[in-house]
């Protein structure tokens, strides 16, 4: 579970049934699934897992963020963001970016600063990678890798769902 700094979390412990989230949580689980391989004899296999889901609903509020974490005993964490917290005409910057580190720390800038992997989207080598909430976004991350969400500071408040899956 994430580490809020400030903001609130319900109980870890949300459901199809707790809040009506039935297509979310399939559509979660489909993508998870898609994501993840079975290695074979013959090679990787798609994958129709049966994963335990445990997931929570986020509410940050002006000023609020989550300290650097990861979520063990998971293999998949994902976020959907139900409302990013914008307001019609508001054009100011929000913050309350998810940040993730790469693991390898700044070590590849170290030794290469001017080389990037060339991948559209693509980790930065050493440095963090930015998501910017949008409502109705949902994104998938493994578990072990490392993250934040920077100070919110937005006048309403920004709601998220997070789910881990783990076997």
């Amino acid at each position: 579970m994430s580490r809020n700094c400030e903001g609130s979390h319900s109980d870890p412990h949300v459901t199809e049934s707790d809040l009506g989230i039935t297509k979310l949580i399939d559509w979660a689980r489909y993508f998870a699934n898609h994501l993840t391989a079975i290695n074979t004899p013959n090679g990787l296999a798609a994958s129709t897992l049966d994963w335990h889901i445990e997931g929570w609903a986020n509410i940050n509020s002006h000023g609020c963020s989550n300290a650097m974490h990861a979520h063990p005993g998971a293999f998949w964490s994902l976020v959907y963001w139900v409302d990013d917290g914008s307001e019609e005409g508001d054009t100011a910057p929000r913050g309350g970016e998810l940040e993730f580190f790469d693991p390898r720390g700044i070590l590849p800038a170290i030794y290469a600063p001017k080389l990037r992997f060339r991948i559209e989207g693509c980790l930065n080598a050493g440095y963090t990678q930015i998501v910017n909430p949008v409502s109705g976004r949902m994104i998938a991350f493994p578990s072990w890798m490392q993250h934040c969400v920077t100070p919110y500071l937005g006048r309403r408040p920004r709601i998220s769902i997070a789910l881990n899956f783990s076997l």
